[in-house]
């Protein structure tokens, strides 16, 4: 640990970095807990232990290779929460190959841009989720797929792209398709109906040639401001990751995590199925999108000892109709993190859920995506208002973003972070990757906070969200965090809009709890006793939703764009 004046700690550990790859790793962990429970699918009522689970992972693997992917080949998943989901996840690992994950949200130029970007060489897919039908949206983007081939693939705008496999989660073994250019999961499994020792001896000598460091996932940044950026991941970054996380949990083969966030960001499969996977534990698959009634049965139904969530989930479940007839009590602990977590809901969670060592987690995909986490020893002050410290064998420091120099403790500055955790690079962009991380190996989240002598970190908004209003330098979380406290606000999203004489004026979103009523005029009079009067919105907009991404972060970008919109539309008039 290091303890200066400035905003810089490095926190050591007392055990050392895990060495190994993710399949060397889960080897040893299945045959500690061979009988042990290792997922539980509730919407595909499926229940493997270990030994199942390592049978599965092989037999996919072998399926695999046999069609011909190796180490350094890229497959996508495109598909909501599974087992599939996790035997591809494991067994990708197993050769080496690089899984991509996208964005059961996307759309066809989405998609399209993933896939080309990324050079996507075999795709697994479920057939739709919600209103979006995959399968036609990629014949739309596809027209190839309406014609018969021979067993490959061979597409004008997507080259890479070998094999599409669609398979549907309640019965993969029997997914209809119609297009003869699409595999089912029967299919691909047939490649290894039975798993000879041979092909099993094929896929331990390739497992023995992979390094800790090689590249194994390929993450998409989950677009709040833009196009997003395709993060590359090591075994070594999201091992670790995951295994440390573990350890602040105090998490055992005991423990069962109750799993409501999307697999394919890195709170899902690194924080939540890699978790597990790093001790022992059982992994719960609540649902297969977030669904807080269905959240609420998996934790009763099971005796989960652990929840994960966003804010915004934990607000749905608490806020369910049916909340009080569950039986929570067998909760322990869990991560809330994604977006910030205001004192009065953690609170909640901590005494209403039952749920007495929940922790805030703070990071980003570029950094595997943990870099900080609270302790359930810590105050409740602490539990409540910082993101905590730095999980072991991670530096960070905070630093003023003109001149790059590390501001001192209390200071408000761009949080960076150095360490194993740190992304291999964005995929196919060099300019981007110098861009994130500098030369001394620091990563710039682009978020503002400041960090005490302990080093506990508050964050206290985005960096490109900064309000200057008039010359003063405005913070949208220290706005929001007070506004959060009023009895009748469920949600707020405080952000600035331009402003001819100041530049910038602040805008506040409010969403109500359900019933409740509230004037702009008594929202402003709240604030005049606790907020100086330039951080006092200008204007307030009452909204029973905000745009957000799939995994509940808020889009301020684009309620920027809608609340400009509605301005010029006014003057119009």
């Amino acid at each position: 640990m290091t303890h200066t004046n400035k905003s810089y700690y490095h926190r050591g550990g007392t055990e050392p970095l895990l060495g190994a790859t993710i399949p060397e790793h889960f080897a040893a962990i299945a045959q500690r807990f061979p009988d042990h429970c290792a997922v539980i699918s509730k919407p595909q009522n499926r229940r493997l232990n270990y030994r199942k689970l390592t049978a599965e992972v092989d037999r996919l693997a072998c399926a695999l290779y046999a069609l011909g992917y190796r180490k350094g080949d890229r497959i996508g998943v495109w598909a909501t929460n599974n087992i599939e989901w996790i035997l591809l996840q494991m067994a990708t690992a197993r050769l080496g190959i690089i899984l991509v994950n996208i964005n059961p949200a996307y759309r066809p130029r989405e998609l399209a841009y993933a896939l080309q970007q990324s050079e996507v060489e075999g795709l697994f897919v479920i057939p739709k989720f919600r209103s979006s039908n995959y399968i036609d949206m990629l014949v739309s983007l596809m027209p190839e797929l309406k014609h018969p081939t021979d067993g490959k693939l061979q597409l004008k705008d997507f080259p890479a792209l070998r094999h599409i496999v669609v398979y549907e989660p309640s019965n993969p073994m029997q997914t209809v398709y119609d297009y003869s250019g699409m595999m089912t999961w029967q299919q691909v499994m047939s490649q290894a109906t039975t798993v000879s020792m041979e092909a099993i001896d094929a896929i331990d000598a390739i497992a023995a040639t992979l390094d800790c460091d090689d590249p194994i996932n390929i993450q998409y940044t989950s677009g709040t401001t833009g196009f997003p950026k395709a993060v590359v991941l090591t075994h070594h970054n999201i091992l670790n990751n995951a295994y440390f996380s573990a350890v602040a949990m105090h998490f055992t083969e005991h423990d069962k995590l109750c799993i409501p966030v999307p697999f394919y960001h890195c709170f899902g499969m690194v924080i939540s199925n890699l978790v597990c996977f790093s001790v022992g534990a059982c992994a719960v698959i609540a649902c297969d999108h977030f669904d807080a009634e269905q959240v609420l049965h998996a934790v009763a139904d099971e005796r989960c000892t652990a929840l994960h969530g966003v804010p915004t989930m934990f607000i749905a479940q608490l806020e369910h109709p049916r909340f009080a007839e569950f039986d929570l009590s067998s909760l322990r602990t869990g991560i809330m993190a994604g977006a910030p977590c205001p004192p009065s809901l953690m609170q909640k969670v901590m005494t209403d859920m039952h749920c007495p060592e929940i922790l805030i987690g703070y990071g980003e995909t570029e950094a595997s995506p943990l870099t900080h986490l609270t302790d359930s020893k810590d105050s409740l002050t602490r539990r409540t208002e910082t993101v905590g410290r730095n999980l072991p064998h991670q530096e960070v420091k905070i630093i003023n973003p003109a001149t790059n120099q590390t501001v001192l403790n209390g200071e408000i500055g761009e949080i960076c972070f150095r360490g194993y955790h740190i992304m291999h690079g964005y995929y196919g962009q060099p300019e981007k990757t110098a861009e994130a991380i500098d030369e001394a190996g620091w990563l710039h989240s682009g978020d503002l906070g400041t960090m005490d002598e302990n080093g506990y970190v508050r964050i206290t908004g985005r960096l490109k969200d900064m309000i200057i209003r008039g010359g003063e330098n405005i913070y949208p979380r220290e706005i929001e965090d007070y506004l959060f406290t009023h009895p009748k606000i469920a949600e707020v999203a405080v952000f600035g809009i331009p402003s001819e004489y100041f530049g910038e004026e602040v805008m506040a979103w409010i969403q109500l709890h359900e019933g409740e009523t509230l004037t702009e005029q008594e929202v402003r009079d709240y604030c005049k006793n606790n907020l100086a009067h330039f951080k006092i919105p200008q204007y307030i907009r009452f909204v029973r939703e905000f745009p957000m991404t799939v995994t509940g972060k808020l889009q301020k970008f684009r309620m920027r764009e809608m609340a400009i919109e509605a301005m010029k539309n006014e003057e119009k008039r």
